[in-house]
């Protein structure tokens, strides 16, 4: 599938990294390097714009070794980047550590994954089919 970007910055397209990888790698667009202090979040501008086909969406998702080493996650993860959205796709990043940490310009901050979706229509009802699940919900299924 072709997908039309336009690239303020001056990085690579998006890529995979990986034959089989699902995510493409973001890089932040910064003029100058963002500190984030534990607990602190902050948009970062990527400089990319993309023009997703109707069906489809983008996205956003934490890195997992960004996580795991340091703490820095995707606030709203997963972040949704619709069709008919045309501005900056921008990451909002937090801090869930104990120390600061600074992104720099062309680090990669997050990957997104564009993928099909469905389009609901709601047809009202007074109730639904049982279901061995049922109501059960939080951990109801077991540890």
């Amino acid at each position: 599938m072709k997908v039309k970007i336009v690239n303020t910055s001056d990085h690579p397209l998006p890529s995979y990294e990986t034959p089989h990888a699902a995510g493409l790698d973001l890089r932040a667009h910064v003029t100058a390097p963002v500190a984030l202090a534990p607990m602190e979040r902050a948009l970062i501008p990527t400089g990319l714009f993309i023009e997703i086909p109707a069906g489809y969406e983008a996205q956003v998702r934490p890195r997992s070794g960004l996580a795991a080493r340091h703490g820095i996650t995707v606030i709203n993860a997963p972040g949704t980047i619709d069709a008919d959205y045309r501005g900056e796709i921008k990451v909002a990043l937090v801090n869930l550590s104990g120390s600061s940490y600074t992104v720099e310009n062309g680090d990669r901050i997050a990957q997104m994954v564009v993928a099909p979706h469905a389009a609901v229509a709601w047809e009202p009802a007074e109730e639904l089919a049982e279901s061995d699940r049922g109501a059960g919900g939080f951990g109801s299924t077991g540890k």
